[in-house]
């Protein structure tokens, strides 16, 4: 099961407090009284939603968003009392979705909660499923469907994939794309996405030597066109 919101506060009577008034509001919620705490049980469990106090015990909210951050975009909402210019600028760019001073106001909060729930939830949910001609892509099951039929796909092999039918009809850059998928500080070789762009090919292509979906734009990167 998804918990909906990861509440990691240290103030017990606080964590108390909120997690009424978000049970209230029908969310299933976790409480962890730490950072660290908090990373070991994202280690095993998917969340929604992140509510993150900034001073924790040990390692600080900016902290652990900064971690959060390395492998996920779940959306944080950070709390706190130092409402300095430069300590909202260092949750931002940590990574906070919004920053919430503290005394909280409980109502502000549950409208953020809300606001940022049908943001990252419903509208993505609408927009869930991709459809190019007879090829289809799941985005939240990360599935792809070539006449119903399902393909078997890597990871990147999915991403790259998805970011071409998502810009389909534009020219994307190879350095464009090599970033998006693999990182710009990767230690992959940019022959990788060459390679990929061939499985793909392999995949979804009637003739993959005459390619009528990922058009090679020569000297400048690639297209998607639907068939």
């Amino acid at each position: 099961m998804v918990t909906d919101i990861l509440l990691v506060e240290d103030n017990r009577e606080l964590a108390e407090l909120i997690t009424v008034f978000l049970k209230r509001d029908g969310y299933l919620v976790e409480t962890k009284a730490s950072g660290e705490e908090a990373l070991a049980f994202l280690a095993g469990h998917s969340v929604k939603m992140i509510l993150l106090d900034v001073m924790l015990p040990g390692m600080d909210g900016f902290g652990f968003c900064a971690a959060v951050r390395q492998s996920s975009g779940v959306p944080v909402i950070m709390m706190s009392a130092r409402v300095e210019k430069e300590d909202k600028m260092n949750g931002f760019l940590q990574g906070a979705d919004d920053y919430v001073e503290k005394p909280v106001d409980i109502d502000i909060l549950s409208a953020k909660i809300g606001a940022l729930m049908r943001r990252n939830y419903e509208l993505k949910k609408e927009n869930a499923l991709l459809v190019s001609g007879d090829l289809s892509i799941d985005k939240d099951a990360k599935r792809v469907f070539l006449r119903e039929k399902e393909l078997t796909m890597t990871v990147k092999e999915y991403e790259l994939l998805l970011l071409l039918v998502e810009n389909q009809g534009r020219t994307l850059r190879k350095e464009y794309l090599f970033n998006q998928v693999w990182g710009e500080d990767s230690f992959s070789e940019n022959q990788t996405l060459t390679v990929h762009i061939k499985m793909l090919r392999d995949k979804i292509e009637e003739n993959p030597g005459k390619p009528e979906r990922i058009k090679t734009v020569w000297g400048v990167g690639y297209r998607y066109e639907e068939t």
